[in-house]
């Protein structure tokens, strides 16, 4: 019974550890020229992140299961093209399914191939561990990025357009239109790393 429990412990560990230790966002700081081009919104960040989780999963539990056919002097490519892939189906299916969220996202899409956050754990994860692990991996560091994305845009939206998810709050005449604009991107982002480190270490 207590190994299970201590397996099941070990499981949990892998999720939250993307979600708080290994956050990409605000403690590893990658994926930046995704975070502070789609945060306009709430909804334009969780879209973001929730389509970059998809390919994180299905990406590291592919590379988890053939990564001991890949010769090592191949490794890289191997794993981009895996990912390009996945992220060429997400693509077609959010052009299909969602076409304003991806018409708002535009050339972010495609960049998901180059996002070091998902070819980071191909290399630092996957290609180090079994499927399981590797889809639990890819879940926390997915919900690590999609609640930091959705966190940024939905005090973006706010402060710079005086709605959350599309839904006014009837004060946009006194909202400044910096916090929607680049400007307003770094200054979110950098008061909300400082504020989440600093709770992380509580």
């Amino acid at each position: 019974m207590q190994p299970r429990k201590e397996a099941t412990m070990n499981k949990m560990q892998i999720v939250l550890s993307g979600i708080l230790k290994n956050n990409p966002t605000f403690v590893l700081v990658l994926g930046m020229c995704p975070t502070l081009g789609t945060t306009t919104s709430a909804i334009n960040g969780m879209g973001m992140g929730v389509a970059t989780m998809a390919v994180l999963i299905m990406s590291n539990l592919v590379i988890s299961l053939i990564k001991n056919f890949i010769p090592s002097k191949v490794r890289i490519p191997a794993f981009i093209v895996v990912i390009a892939s996945f992220v060429t189906i997400i693509q077609m299916l959010m052009q299909a399914y969602v076409p304003s969220l991806y018409a708002s996202l535009g050339v972010f899409i495609p960049l998901i191939v180059v996002n070091c956050i998902i070819l980071g754990r191909a290399e630092a994860f996957a290609s180090k561990n079994g499927p399981i692990d590797s889809i639990l991996d890819g879940v926390g560091i997915g919900l690590g990025f999609t609640l930091a994305l959705t966190a940024i845009g939905a005090v973006r939206e706010i402060l710079g357009g005086g709605s959350i998810f599309g839904y006014s709050l009837g004060i946009s005449d006194y909202t400044p239109l910096v916090f929607v604009l680049a400007p307003g991107a770094f200054l979110v982002l950098g008061y909300m790393m400082v504020l989440f480190n600093k709770l992380a270490k509580k």
